[in-house]
């Protein structure tokens, strides 16, 4: 499943400070606002615990006694559970929506949160690791802006920090000859199809949510990207591939698998 992150209408020309984080002006388009924000949490299967869980054991595995960085930490689903294991955790997030949602819950004072995009967003710290989890790198929609994002996390990384992708495997195999658009999400509260252009690696998702006898409908661009180019990406920023797996619970990575956990090393 793709997230998304703007109801039609919202203005992302200027974010406004969020009290307790810190703000840095950016001009990207903020998809994820309004209604968005406010019914993230109600999105099925990701906030399942045993999912949750198992993200946050081989996070907080990494990290050991080190800080950690999440790149678009969002409402916090992965952040509050890995600062309640014992690791520091600062969050650098697009949407001020999302970071008020996260603010709300228990333990978000103990997570330090920096508005702006996280390709360019600079926290004057460094990390044992850096993770983007949930698809959250196709966001950036170019692949300059992905490269960006691989050198703005070795910038915040210590010597031999880790950074971590989970993301799905672009599911060009299981798209019918001549068709470009695929079902990646069929339950009650939520419809999502993505529109795949497979020569470009561009794509739309579609969303139609139903909550509180309420509907609407949002779309968002985001760029496809291969295991193998991301390796590249890592190459350009002085990292290096240490391990890929097939899930969380460290699964082989397989012809099979619809999705992959990545961790690159920082060279020291």
């Amino acid at each position: 499943m793709r997230c998304t992150r703007r109801p039609p209408g919202a203005d992302s020309r200027r974010l406004q400070c969020v009290l307790g984080v810190t703000q840095v002006k950016v001009a990207k388009e903020n998809y994820f606002d309004g209604q968005i924000a406010e019914n993230y949490d109600l999105a099925p299967g990701i906030f399942d615990p045993a999912v949750i869980d198992s993200a946050v054991s081989f996070l907080a595995d990494l990290a050991g006694s080190g800080a950690a960085l999440e790149l678009g930490i969002g409402t916090g689903r992965i952040a509050l559970p890995l600062s309640q294991r014992g690791v520091s955790v600062h969050g650098i997030e697009l949407s001020p929506a999302m970071v008020t949602q996260l603010q709300a819950k228990p333990g978000a004072t103990d997570i330090g949160v920096t508005i702006g995009d996280f390709a360019a967003t600079r926290v004057e710290r460094t990390f044992r690791l850096a993770y983007l989890v949930y698809n959250t790198i196709t966001n950036l929609t170019t692949q300059d802006e992905q490269v960006e994002c691989f050198r703005n996390v070795a910038r915040h990384l210590e010597p031999g920090g880790l950074f971590v992708i989970e993301l799905e495997v672009p599911p060009l195999q299981r798209l019918p000859p001549g068709e470009n658009v695929r079902a990646f999400a069929v339950s009650p509260p939520h419809l999502g199809f993505d529109e795949i252009d497979i020569v470009t690696q561009q794509g739309i998702s579609h969303h139609y949510w139903v909550a509180d006898g309420k509907g609407w409908v949002n779309s968002m661009p985001y760029r496809f990207v291969w295991p193998s180019e991301l390796d590249l990406m890592a190459r350009i920023a002085g990292m290096a591939l240490r391990e890929r797996w097939g899930d969380w619970n460290r699964e082989p990575f397989t012809p099979n698998s619809t999705k992959h956990i990545s961790v690159w090393e920082k060279s020291s």
